[in-house]
């Protein structure tokens, strides 16, 4: 099988690399810039979103503008010489500077899982965009419009949520308009991941006792809405094979670019088949030293022969 593969590296600690990586990043290498004033929307330069943050006034800018010249640096350089500013709040800048959401450091409000919003120099963050990349690639050559993806693997702990939660994060990060829609309605777990209520999801919306109002926008990851799976109901598979789902998925389309599924293990329900078959492309998972070839092998062929197309492979090392 001509598979898409790539290695997804979770550091379940948290923890990203240390920040001299990060200050790479920033290329406003001005030797004269001058002193940021007000709030200019346009103005990306690092002085002046650092100084609209409230971190740096304006004697810290021309403290950092003396060193800056005296020594060659980068600004933010400077201003982490000067002790004015922490790498945390420089990482948080350059991520504004290139428009791209970014958590501010000590935010707890969302699962340290979405390593790809907390830390976006983190090598696991970096794999997830090469797997982002890989995907638009192959849906460009393929000529693929609907761009729908099921993230499938054959047995529990093999990493489908993490993958699921960080793909749609790197998705929205690209601009483009994202619903990730919980499918596991035996084990859910975005909606505590991106810490939103589950009273109402996918549960409810295809039991008809609510709408596509249900979706929840996440506004913070930029493009990005999540569809909970709401209420665990005692017919997942059956609610999954009725026409609404059909319906539901006819009707975002019009509203989204991506759409991305967390479904359940595979080998144990068919609801990640039902899922995929509407979804009409998988993208399989296998966990280092956890999950069988054969269990792996039989995913594959089983999506296969109910039509859904394999877009690749992740090998999931955790």
């Amino acid at each position: 099988m001509d598979a898409l593969k790539n290695i997804v590296e979770v550091d379940e600690s948290g923890r990203g690399l240390g920040h001299q990586q990060a200050l790479h990043q920033s290329t406003d290498r001005a030797r004269a810039q001058p002193r940021p004033q007000a709030a200019d929307p346009a103005d990306r330069r690092i002085g002046t979103i650092l100084t609209a943050q409230g971190k740096l006034g304006s004697r810290d800018v021309d403290r950092i503008l003396k060193l800056q010249d005296a020594e060659d640096l980068r600004f933010g350089e400077a201003a982490l010489r000067l002790g004015l500013i922490t790498a945390d709040d420089l990482c948080a800048a350059i991520a504004k500077q290139y428009d791209l959401p970014h958590l501010l450091a000590g935010n707890q409000s969302v699962s340290r899982e979405l390593v790809v919003a907390h830390e976006p120099f983190h090598p696991c963050t970096e794999e997830m965009r090469a797997l982002r990349t890989q995907l638009l690639i192959r849906w460009a050559n393929d000529g693929v419009r609907r761009r729908i993806l099921a993230i499938v693997s054959p047995g529990p702990g093999e990493g489908r949520s993490y993958v699921a939660a960080n793909l749609a994060v790197a998705f929205a990060q690209l601009g483009q308009r994202t619903l990730l829609i919980d499918a596991d309605m035996r084990k859910p777990r975005q909606h505590r991941i991106f810490d939103v209520t589950d009273r109402f999801g996918l549960s409810a919306v295809l039991s008809g006792r609510a709408d596509r109002r249900a979706v929840i926008p996440v506004p913070e990851f930029g493009r990005l809405s999540l569809l909970p799976a709401g209420a665990r109901p005692p017919n997942p598979q059956e609610l999954l094979s009725r026409d609404p789902f059909a319906i539901l998925l006819h009707e975002v389309l019009s509203d989204f670019e991506i759409i991305i599924f967390d479904t359940p293990p595979a080998r144990r329900y068919a609801d990640a088949q039902s899922v995929a078959f509407r979804a009409g492309n998988a993208l399989v998972l296998a966990r280092k030293d956890h999950t069988r070839l054969a269990d792996t092998n039989a995913v594959v062929q089983e999506l296969g022969d109910a039509g859904t197309r394999t877009v690749g492979t992740v090998f999931n090392a955790f």
